[in-house]
């Protein structure tokens, strides 16, 4: 008797949430996308939200585990997050904790965020010089977190965007929780000598920050004529991140995970963050996961 060969473990996209609907939908638009590429190898595909917004992330999971004729059920969890902060270390993780306690036997491995990679670089040249044909100076924009870690990937997609391209300078900013904010980033590029600037906004998604970024650029363009400054579109639903999601699912299945964790707050003490070292893995501070109101100050 010739067994089925088992099924491939599903793959779960694993994102924050966002009160924007753009937001929402894009992520949406990326799940289908992935799905279209997982569908050939067997692979079920399904995303959700950790708060904000729906669908939340048990429904992705319910829809996975019923689907799945193995017992235990296994999937494998992406974060949809650029770099590894708070969300990808500790909230994503403690939600995929409750969703074992609610689905007994329930296994699950976890991938690496998404970046830093040479695909998300690609793309942000790409937006960069979508703004226009002069070589402007550069300006990366990130989130912004607590984590030393995450700030200095950014700050590392930065570095490499600036590699090999003719742009005359890449500096790098924050819009939240770090410094330095968006109008100190785009004054240190006009002390430089930048009279023509992009804002390369590093964000998957639509959303309430990428567009507090746009408004802060704006702010300061009003208030400097003189200077002509650009804010690039996000890097958004596009094939470039499917395949790059889809990379990092066989990368946890293979074990090749290569997390880095040198320069981990839980694993090392840095200056300031001390109190971090060895801290256990909690829920995100809203443990429920139903769609709620969330503020990032």
């Amino acid at each position: 008797m010739i067994r089925p060969s088992p099924a491939k473990p599903a793959l779960l996209l694993a994102a924050h949430g966002t009160r924007d609907q753009a937001g929402v939908a894009a992520f949406c638009a990326l799940a289908e996308r992935v799905g279209g590429l997982a569908r050939a190898d067997g692979t079920r595909v399904a995303g959700g939200f950790i708060e904000l917004s729906a669908p939340p992330l048990r429904d992705a999971v319910v829809a996975l585990v019923n689907g799945t004729e193995r017992v235990p059920a296994q999937l494998v969890a992406v974060p949809m997050m650029l770099s590894a902060a708070g969300h990808a270390k500790g909230d994503v993780p403690a939600a995929l904790d409750r969703e074992r306690a609610r689905h007994p036997g329930l296994r699950w491995a976890y991938a690496r965020p998404l970046g830093p990679h040479p695909l998300l670089i690609d793309l942000l040249a790409q937006r960069v010089d979508a703004e226009g044909a002069d070589t402007p100076a550069v300006l990366v924009v990130g989130r912004g977190s607590t984590d030393p870690d995450a700030n200095a990937d950014v700050v590392k997609t930065t570095r490499l965007l600036w590699e090999g391209r003719d742009y005359p300078l890449a500096e790098t900013a924050f819009v939240s929780l770090a410094r330095p904010g968006v109008a100190e980033g785009l004054e240190r590029c006009r002390l430089l000598g930048a009279r023509r600037i992009v804002v390369a906004r590093y964000f998957l998604f639509p959303g309430v920050l990428p567009d507090r970024v746009a408004e802060q650029a704006a702010g300061y363009a009003a208030a400097h004529p003189e200077l002509d400054i650009a804010c690039a579109g996000v890097l958004g639903d596009c094939d470039e991140i499917a395949a790059l999601v889809y990379e990092r699912y066989h990368e946890a299945l293979s074990g090749d995970i290569r997390m880095n964790c040198d320069m981990c707050v839980y694993r090392i003490a840095m200056p300031g963050f001390e109190h971090r070292v060895g801290e256990p893995r909690r829920p995100h501070d809203h443990p429920h996961d139903d769609p709620h109101d969330h503020v990032h100050r």
